[in-house]
C-alpha cells in the first residue's frame, strides 16, 4: 500500500495495447519501479494481451477496456471518476489526444496529467496542410498538460518551442533502462556476422531503407536481422523476396529480450524517419555496440555524441546510409566502449514530480 504521506499515492496511466512499442514497454518499466516504491499504480489497457504481456509488473492493477481502438480510451473520464487516481500519467505522444478528452470532459475535478514527449516534435516529413494542423495541435498541449517530461535536454528545448511551455512546466527524466529478462527465449540470431534493427515493422521505421543497403554492402556475407513485429511485415517479406536476400535477411518477430542480440551484432541500424529518444540505441551504446542511425531526433545527436560510437546520417539518403554500415563493418573496427549514462534516477524523478504537482493542486 502507498504511504500516507505521499501526495500522489495512486497512479493512472493508460495504453491501447500491449502487442510492442518502445512506449509501452518503457510505460510497464516505469509502472513496476512506482509499485516497488510503494505506490498503487493502475495502469488501463484496450487489450492487455499481446507480446509485452509477460512484461506485466506484479502489484499493478489492470482495467481492461476489451476494445483495442484508440476511440476506447475516451472512456478515460468514467474510469478516472470511479478510481480517482491523484495523477494521471500520458505516455508519449500518440496518446495525447486521450489527455485532452479527460481534461475537457472532467474540467477543475481532473487530476494533474503530465504527458511525456515520446517522438520527435518537428516532422518535415509530414504534408503541408497536415504539418500546419499538427503544430497547432501541439500548441493546444499547455492548456491539458500540467507538466511536460522530455528524455533528454534537446527535445525539452524542442518542447518548450513548439508547445509554448514555460520552463517550468517542463521536466528532463530519461526512461529507466532496459534490464535483461531472466530466462527470456533467446532471439534467433545468426552465427556470423549481422546487422540488427530492433522496433515496429511500421512506416515509422522505413525499414524498407535497411533491407535495400544490404545487397550494396562489401561483405556478401553480413545478414540482417529484424527483432520486431507490425503491419507491415508481408510489405517487407515481398521486397526480401524480389531482392533476392531471403538468406540474408531473417525477420523472427518480437523477442522477451533483445539484449542479448544487441550485445552480439556487428552494428545496430536505425533506419527511422522520427523518433523521439529510440530505446534500442541507448541499450547499443551501453553494450558497447555501434549504431548507424538516421537523423531522425534532436536526441540522436546527443546520444551519438562522438564518432567514435556510431555514424548519424540523413534519412533518405542511401549512399551515406550504406557507407556508414560499411564503415562499421570494415574487418578490425574497433567497438565503442561501453557507455554508462548519467542523471538523475528516473523513477524517483517521476515520483518527486508527480508528488509536486498533487501537493500544488492540493494547496
Amino acid at each position: 500500500m502507498a504511504d500516507f504521506r505521499d501526495p500522489a499515492a495512486h497512479i493512472l496511466s493508460f495504453a491501447q495495447t500491449l502487442k510492442g512499442g518502445g512506449v509501452e514497454r518503457a510505460l510497464l518499466r516505469m509502472a513496476d519501479g512506482w509499485a516497488r516504491a510503494g505506490r498503487r499504480v493502475t495502469l488501463v489497457i484496450g487489450e492487455p494481451g499481446g507480446a509485452l504481456a509477460h512484461e506485466l509488473p506484479d502489484g499493478v492493477a489492470v482495467h481492461s477496456l476489451g476494445n483495442t481502438a484508440y476511440r476506447a480510451l475516451f472512456a478515460l473520464p468514467d474510469i478516472v471518476r470511479a478510481l480517482r487516481p491523484d495523477i494521471v500519467f500520458c505516455p508519449g505522444n500518440h496518446y495525447t489526444g486521450a489527455a485532452w478528452w479527460l481534461r475537457r470532459r472532467l474540467r477543475g475535478a481532473c487530476p494533474p496529467i503530465v504527458g511525456k514527449v515520446s517522438n520527435a516534435l518537428v516532422r518535415p516529413d509530414l504534408p503541408r496542410g497536415a504539418g500546419v494542423a499538427y503544430r497547432a495541435w501541439l500548441r493546444m498541449h499547455p492548456s491539458f498538460l500540467d507538466a511536460v517530461v522530455a528524455m533528454t535536454p534537446a527535445m525539452a528545448e524542442e518542447a518548450a518551442r513548439t508547445m509554448g511551455l514555460p520552463p517550468g512546466r517542463l521536466a528532463v527524466i530519461a526512461n529507466p533502462p532496459a534490464l535483461p529478462i531472466p530466462n527470456a527465449v533467446l532471439p534467433p540470431i545468426p552465427e556470423g556476422r549481422f546487422i540488427l534493427g530492433v522496433g515496429r515493422l511500421a512506416p515509422q521505421k522505413r525499414w524498407e531503407r535497411l533491407i535495400a543497403a544490404v545487397p550494396r554492402l562489401h561483405d556478401a556475407e553480413v545478414k540482417l536481422v529484424l527483432l520486431g513485429e507490425g503491419e507491415e511485415r508481408a510489405q517487407l517479406e515481398r521486397l526480401v523476396e524480389r531482392l533476392g536476400l531471403s538468406d540474408r535477411v531473417s525477420m523472427p518477430g518480437h523477442v522477451p529480450d533483445p539484449l542479448p542480440a544487441i550485445a552480439r551484432a556487428d552494428v545496430v541500424a536505425l533506419t527511422s524517419e522520427f523518433e523521439g529518444v529510440p530505446g534500442v540505441v541507448r541499450e547499443a551504446l551501453a553494450a558497447g555496440t555501434p549504431v548507424v542511425a538516421t537523423d531522425s531526433s534532436v536526441a540522436i545527436h546527443e546520444l551519438i555524441d562522438c564518432a567514435s560510437r556510431g555514424s548519424v546520417v540523413p534519412p533518405g539518403d542511401r549512399a551515406r546510409l550504406v557507407g556508414a554500415l560499411n564503415h562499421w563493418l570494415m574487418p578490425g573496427r574497433q567497438r565503442p566502449e561501453p557507455l554508462v549514462e548519467s542523471g538523475p534516477e528516473p523513477i524517483g524523478a517521476y515520483l518527486d514530480l508527480f508528488d509536486r504537482l498533487v501537493a500544488q493542486r492540493g494547496r
